[in-house]
């Protein structure tokens, strides 16, 4: 399974704000927001806040996608 992170670019943009403001408005790392623009995993307490700030739900920022295994 790999995460993806492409909910929460569009709340953003629907919620007018720009990345900038919502990683300083958050105080998260600029590595955490790299993890973010690239959908790898990141703490569950940052995703937290992140839901917290928003007002919603885990799942409105993020989805689990199967990967397909070739073998």
């Amino acid at each position: 399974m790999k995460i993806s992170y492409k909910k929460l670019w569009v709340l953003l943009a629907e919620k007018e704000i720009s990345q900038v403001a919502f990683r300083k408005d958050l105080n998260i790392a600029t590595g955490t927001m790299t993890k973010l623009r690239k959908n790898e995993e990141v703490a569950l307490s940052v995703l937290l806040r992140i839901c917290d700030y928003l007002n919603c739900n885990i799942g409105d920022i993020c989805d689990a996608i199967k990967e397909e295994k070739y073998f």
